[in-house]
């Protein structure tokens, strides 16, 4: 039996910016070869369990791989990544748009579905493919807000000036190039009625080699107050190079928030969820939501029932100060907001 072991971290100045090498090539040298990804953690034996059939297919950088634990099939962040066959089941009440995101389409990759807010389909790429993406089977070939210089995304939003926060999310709007996101924010200054920009990205956690010089000029060159919604589900998740990273954002001036979700043998333990907050908070990321898992086709398997995921959450709360306790939420689609889970077992009240 192989051994697992801890992996090993090299240590990094806390005033880094997480520069290893430019993101770009750290981004190429991504592994997309499932069975590259088993050699390099010695889990070859795993091959027979891979999904034939998947139509997502692997993408994970040589960094966020450095973090799982050698020989362990049960390594909490190689599960988020690996394509298996549990994917390959068709399971009732499990939908290719699991959150209703094709009935809130406006057009140009605009999103708006809840009352001031207009989310931006910035792309459809990512540096990671996690198997239980909501948008995994997105439409982004005809429906992403960069697309013809983001002029239709802001036509619909200098539109209606009901709309007071911007939030870029995808894929990941941070797989773009600064000046591709310079030409949005720079279109952006014109409308007066807006007055928030949020991002919601994995990459300053699975590629904080992102965090460079260019993008937090970026940052620091915005009119708005900016928040920065993270995207890490379990504590192994940050290192020192993370932690760099997240501490060159806060430096720019950006708020940090961590949603997670709740997921089957990765992170659906008191124990693990507790060490996930404090570990983002050690890193100066404030808890924010933790998600019931969206219904997705393919992600039937890292279900639990709301039963079990409220009893979890009251204990993560009787361990917790209340400033680390993340909402435990669903969407629902066609909901004013983010639904709390008592709520969505017994009321219709919504969080913002």
């Amino acid at each position: 039996m192989i051994t697992a072991g801890q992996p090993t971290l090299q240590p990094v100045h806390p005033r880094a910016v997480a520069i290893a090498h430019d993101w770009r090539q750290a981004w190429r040298d991504a592994v997309r070869d499932p069975h590259e990804l088993l050699e390099l953690l010695g889990l070859e034996s795993l091959a027979g369990n891979l999904s034939e059939t998947s139509q997502f297919p692997l993408r994970v950088p040589r960094g966020f791989i450095k973090r799982m634990r050698h020989g362990d099939p049960n390594d909490p962040l190689l599960r988020q990544v690996l394509p298996l066959d549990d994917e390959d089941r068709i399971v009732p009440g499990f939908e290719l748009d699991a959150v209703g995101d094709s009935e809130a389409r406006r057009g140009g990759g605009v999103i708006h579905k809840y009352q001031g807010r207009a989310l931006l389909i910035a792309t459809g790429s990512c540096a990671v493919h996690c198997r239980y993406c909501f948008r995994r089977h997105y439409p982004y070939a005809e429906d992403t807000a960069a697309a013809a210089g983001w002029r239709e995304a802001v036509a619909v939003i200098a539109g209606d000036p009901s709309l007071h926060e911007v939030i870029l999310s995808g894929g990941d709007p941070l797989s773009l190039a600064d000046h591709k996101l310079a030409e949005l924010t720079d279109a952006l200054r014109a409308i007066p009625h807006i007055r928030r920009l949020r991002i919601h990205t994995r990459l300053p956690v699975v590629l904080p080699e992102r965090v460079d010089a260019g993008l937090l000029a970026w940052l620091r060159g915005l009119p708005w107050p900016v928040t920065v919604v993270l995207h890490a589900n379990h504590a192994n998740e940050f290192d020192a190079q993370v932690d760099a990273a997240l501490a060159a954002l806060r430096t720019a001036g950006a708020a940090l928030l961590n949603q997670a979700v709740l997921l089957r043998g990765i992170n659906d333990s008191v124990d693990a969820l507790a060490d996930l907050c404090e570990r983002g908070f050690q890193a100066g990321v404030l808890p924010y939501y933790l998600h019931q898992l969206d219904r997705v086709t393919g992600a039937a398997h890292f279900e639990i029932d709301d039963a079990r995921a409220l009893a979890l959450h009251a204990a993560l709360a009787s361990r917790l100060p209340g400033y680390l306790l993340p909402r435990l939420v669903r969407e629902v689609a066609g909901a004013p907001g983010k639904t709390p889970l008592t709520a969505a077992v017994g009321s219709a009240t919504t969080a913002g």
